[in-house]
């Protein structure tokens, strides 16, 4: 088995790859949703390098629709989650990788280099941030800050999302977006904020940081309560506790059956 020092530091040396100028960009379906050449050359390097240091073993990655998925072994990666904020020299992005085995996360990275923070976990091993153990907060959902989002790539559940923010701004202390989940994620992992909803997102947005979540004691599951599943988009619920994701839970089932 790889270790976790060694895809951190092939993570790190991917992110050199992550220019800060002479970069392109193009859309992929919509002006919301782009790629830069960064997000390409970063994924390349990425499978390359986990290849040989893991033979055998399969992809699931954002850019290109590179889908290999009939392996024990599946490398689920974001080459630059925040591709938007990366694109605007905003430093809200980050390097997503996580290792499943028969479908289940046992290792995550998530590498924000202009943040200079490195997350990693192992399963059952607990969660780190630049080597220092790190744990969710234990503020109850009244105090708790809630990361969320419109779907800018589906806007026909704006609405729906509105509504269900709207609900949860009520009752917690207030809300933030960041532009990539898999930073939010991490950040709550150390205690930054307590409360995560999201209406859609593919794998390789969460699968890392969510495993680093867990790890730092947090909870994190899907519309109908249990984990989601790193084959289909999905929507994700996370919180620092069991009963404040149930609660969010609660608020999100009245607005989506």
């Amino acid at each position: 088995m790889i270790s976790i020092e060694a895809i951190i530091s092939t993570v790190r040396e991917a992110s050199s790859l992550m220019v800060r100028e002479g970069f392109s960009i193009k859309e992929k379906g919509s002006v919301e949703n782009i790629v830069t050449t960064s997000d390409v050359a970063v994924q390349e390097f990425l499978t390359r390098k986990l290849s040989e240091l893991l033979p055998g073993s399969g992809f699931l990655c954002e850019e290109e629709d590179l889908a290999d998925l009939d392996h024990e072994y599946v490398w689920v990666i974001d080459p630059i989650d925040g591709t938007a904020n990366y694109a605007r020299g905003n430093e809200n992005c980050c390097i997503s990788v996580a290792l499943l085995k028969d479908w289940k996360a046992v290792k995550g990275v998530v590498y924000s280099p202009w943040r200079n923070e490195v997350y990693w976990a192992e399963a059952g091993k607990g969660a780190f941030c630049n080597g220092e153990p790190i744990h969710v907060s234990d503020r109850p959902f009244a105090e708790g800050m809630l990361y969320t989002a419109m779907s800018a790539y589906r806007k026909e559940y704006a609405k729906t999302c509105s509504d269900i923010i709207y609900d949860l701004f009520m009752e917690c202390n207030d809300f933030r977006r960041s532009g990539s989940a898999a930073v939010e994620l991490c950040q709550m992992a150390k205690g930054m904020a307590e409360l995560y909803f999201e209406i859609r997102l593919m794998p390789w947005d969460y699968e890392a940081a969510a495993l680093i979540l867990q790890e730092a004691g947090g909870a994190v599951c899907s519309l109908d309560g249990n984990a989601p599943s790193p084959k289909n988009a999905s929507l994700i619920i996370a919180a620092n506790t069991e009963e404040n994701c149930r609660l969010i839970l609660n608020t999100v089932r009245k607005h989506i059956k």
